[in-house]
C-alpha cells in the first residue's frame, strides 16, 4: 500500500499546538492594506484557530 500524501497547500497554512489544535492565519492581511484601518490590519495579525466544525477536515489534510 502506498504512502498517504498530505496536501501540500495545508501544510503551508496550518501547524498543530501542543494540546492538538490547528492555528491558522488570518485572511485579507496580504495586500490592498491602504485602504483598511490600522486596528483593523493590527487585529488581523494575530493566529487564529480552526473552527470545531472545520477541525476534522483540515486534520484530514495534514493526515493527522
Amino acid at each position: 500500500m502506498p504512502k498517504v500524501k498530505t496536501k501540500s497547500g495545508a501544510k503551508k497554512r496550518f501547524t498543530l499546538t501542543g494540546s492538538g489544535k490547528v492555528k491558522r492565519k488570518h485572511a485579507y492581511k496580504s495586500h490592498i492594506l491602504t485602504k483598511k484601518s490600522t486596528k483593523r490590519k493590527r487585529n488581523l495579525t494575530h493566529a487564529g484557530l480552526v473552527s470545531s466544525a472545520d477541525m476534522n477536515r483540515v486534520k484530514q489534510m495534514l493526515n493527522i
